[in-house]
């Protein structure tokens, strides 16, 4: 099974930045979103000999990370050969329950058999602007020509994705890969992957489920551009076109505005 044959039957073109694929209700979003990435991670050892992930928190990837690591699918993936990253991470210990990188590793992806120093986790909880610059560099070192086979992602009600936030200066930095990122309306510093980083992907796939989504889906792909404030806006170029992956509900209204049911 190629990558393409499992998008196809879900897929809608959008326009020359975005696709939408619409599984159907949570429970199959999260199947679908666990076979497409166990697909596309055999396809990326297969071809390239590695495969390249950066990770997203909330509730979705975890669901999808529970599912991968019980799947009898995964054993279609040499894990030897996989190397994760985040997208962002708060400015946490590892060992905090509101850790990106804690909650990854204990919904099931620490026990797939990756080599430890294949894992790179964002070292936010001190010295981020100079741990921001490692966090570069490990990308330049170990990812083949800075460009990851996967971003996973998700979307706040506020619009941002990875933490880049609404009116921050994260959303206009250009040639770096990954920075610290101070949010004013959290007071908080994060470390997150830049725009640059995101679009230049492989692949970029944008969870967004729950009917509580509905609205913000509907802004940020049918609504005035305005990036500033929808942050997620700016995902996607037409060399490498975001993959926004919605269930039923959380689609509905960008589905009516298209005329589809």
């Amino acid at each position: 099974m190629t990558p393409d044959s499992v998008l196809e039957k879900h897929l809608h073109a959008f326009d020359d930045r975005r696709s939408l694929a619409i599984p159907g209700n949570r429970e199959e979003t999260v199947t679908f979103a666990t076979e497409y990435l166990l697909t596309c991670a055999a396809s990326a050892i297969s071809e390239r000999g590695v495969f390249t992930l950066a990770l997203s928190g909330g509730s979705t990837p975890k669901a999808i990370y529970t599912a991968i690591s019980n799947s009898p699918a995964s054993s279609t993936v040499d894990w030897a050969k996989v190397l994760l990253f985040w997208s962002d991470e708060r400015c946490v210990a590892p060992d905090s329950p509101d850790s990106n990188y804690l909650m990854a590793m204990t919904s099931g992806l620490q026990d797939l058999g990756i080599p430890k120093d294949h894992i790179f986790r964002m070292r936010a909880e001190e010295n981020i602007l100079d741990n921001a610059l490692i966090y570069e560099e490990a990308i330049t070192d170990h990812v083949p020509g800075g460009q990851f086979d996967v971003v996973m992602l998700g979307m706040g009600g506020d619009g941002h994705t990875a933490s880049l936030f609404p009116h921050t200066h994260g959303l206009h930095t250009r040639n770096r890969l990954a920075i610290a990122n101070y949010v004013p309306q959290l007071d908080t510093w994060r470390m997150t992957l830049t725009f640059d980083c995101i679009n230049a992907a492989r692949n970029i796939w944008v969870y967004v489920l729950g009917a509580d989504k509905r609205e913000v889906l509907y802004q940020v792909l049918c609504g005035s551009y305005t990036p500033d404030s929808l942050p997620s806006q700016k995902l996607g170029t037409s060399q490498h076109k975001a993959l926004w992956i919605a269930d039923s509900d959380g689609a509905s209204k960008v589905l009516a505005a298209l005329g589809k049911k």
